[in-house]
Order: C-alpha cells, then structure tokens, then sequence
C-alpha cells in the first residue's frame, strides 16, 4: 500500500469530508473531542464548506470540512500546515460566521446551536506541553461556563511524539494516522476501529482515480511553494535583522565615543566631526 500524506487539502478533505464514510468523521470527532454516552455523535450530516457572508461585501470562507450532527450541533475541521499571522482570528471568524449563518432576522437566538472548532496544525499554536488542547469561553477568576456555544479544539501535531507501540487511546490513534499515514506500507496492527481502518482504506493513494491524484499532487506542489514564501519571508526577517543590528550596534559605539571624548573635554564640534553625530546628541550625553 501506498498512503497519502493526510495533511494535503485534497486528501484530507477526501477521507474526512466523503458522504459515504460519515463513520470516519464521527468516529474522529467522538475520539478528539471525548464525546461519550449521551453526547456521543451518533450521526452527521456533511455541509458545504463555502460559507456566505452575512452582509454584502463581506468575507466569504472555504472550510475544509464541515458537518452537523442529530442535534444541530455544528462541526468545523480545519487542516493547516502552514503557520500563519492570525490563524486564532481567522478560527474565531470562521467559528462566529458560521454561528450568526444559523438564524435569519426574527428568528429567536434559543433556536442557535453550539459551533465547535477542530484546528489540526503542524506548528505550534499554544503554550500548553499536551498535543491537544480545549478553549472555552469561561469566567477569568470563577472559570464558570455561561457562554456555551462555542469551543476551539487545537491540534499541534509536533507535540505529539509518540511511536505506535506507544499509542494507547483511539486519540492516539487517529492523531498518529494524520501525522504518519504517509510514512507506512501497511495498516499497522494496532487499528481496531473500524472507522479509523476505513481511513486508511481512503488514504490509499494507489485505489484513487487518475484525476484525484492530479488534485491530490497540484496540491502538493501548492503547498511547497507556500512554505517556500514563508521560508523566504523568514531568511529576508533575519537577514533585515542582522542588518539592523549591525547598525544598531555602530550608532551605539559611537555614543560610546563620544562621551568618552566629551568626558575629557573635548570640543563638541570635533566630536562631532569624527563621529558623524549631531552636536545637540552630543550635548545630551
């Protein structure tokens, strides 16, 4: 077998977003978000990930999956690989934007469903040492829960390190599936729920259509050439900061030297000359 790398947009979207594997989505919901019992999400219904504007030329968003469960309550999964300015922002738009979507004008507000947000990120979002961390909207000092409705699950995918003989919840499982699936020959042994198997029976590139593996590697390509633009960002941010620095670090030495040559009283004009700063900075040390 030949697995996909399950963070592409296109293959992520073909194995959690498909009509006709809904058990994979609600197997991996119920396990990240530790859905039991009664809360448990018994089954979904798959959206349209476009999501309209409330108001005329207002933003528009295209989500990578989304879904409603039995109760209406709603479920946004948002892949990104990579880090990008704002991306808590941009989960709280997409989060807000598909809550207000729920209710027309008249409507009652009791009618809204909760909106839960599942980030999954290959960078590192939060501070917390765990893999997989839970926000709500709570009291600073009682942490009391009044506003219900929406929740934020990250994600950060390299804090989880964990190896497959060390995986022991359904959790680990399927965040182990998303991190490594690109990386194995075969089905490992540890996949005893159906659902999770049904995933990898997805991601098997070698059963895809010539036409899903051409949007499967432009993807690809697509997504290199981001990070490319954000590595190069990032040398362009050092380079301009070395830069600085080293001028910084000039300006600095000639202070240095010139308020030792006034300390010997030297005159300002002099000083002035042979360190090319201005007689009223001089006068100020």
């Amino acid at each position: 077998m030949r697995f996909a790398d399950v963070t592409n947009d296109v293959a992520f979207r073909k194995i959690f977003g498909d009509e006709s594997r809904k058990d994979v989505l609600i197997s991996f919901l119920n396990a990240i978000l530790g859905f039991e019992g009664h809360n448990a999400i018994a089954s979904v219904d798959i959206l349209n990930p476009f999501q309209l504007p409330a108001f005329r030329d207002g933003k528009a968003t295209i989500i990578d999956v989304k879904a409603r469960d039995e109760g209406g309550r709603e479920f946004i999964v948002e892949m990104q690989v990579a880090e990008v300015h704002g991306f808590s922002k941009r989960a709280l738009y997409y989060s807000s934007q598909s809550y207000s979507a729920q209710i027309e004008r008249g409507e009652f507000y009791a009618d809204l469903k909760p909106v839960l947000f599942v980030g999954i990120l290959e960078f590192n979002l939060t501070e917390s040492m765990g893999c997989i961390s839970r926000h709500q909207v709570r009291d600073v000092d009682t942490g009391e829960h009044v506003v219900k409705d929406m929740e934020f699950t990250f994600i950060e995918l390299p804090k989880f390190t964990k190896g497959e003989q060390e995986l022991e919840s359904l959790t680990d499982k399927w965040i182990y599936f998303i991190k490594n699936a690109d990386n194995l020959e075969v089905i490992p042994d540890h996949v005893d729920d159906s659902a999770l198997r049904h995933a990898y029976q997805a991601a098997n590139i070698q059963t895809w259509d010539k036409e899903e593996y051409q949007e499967y590697d432009y993807a690809s390509m697509r997504e290199q050439d981001e990070r490319g633009k954000l590595k190069a960002a990032e040398l362009r941010g050092e380079k301009k900061g070395k830069i600085e620095g080293k001028i910084e670090g000039i300006v600095e030495g000639k202070i240095e030297t010139a308020r030792r040559m006034k300390d010997r009283g030297m005159d300002l004009a002099v000083i002035s000359d042979l360190t090319g700063l201005p007689a009223d900075v001089i006068e100020s040390l």
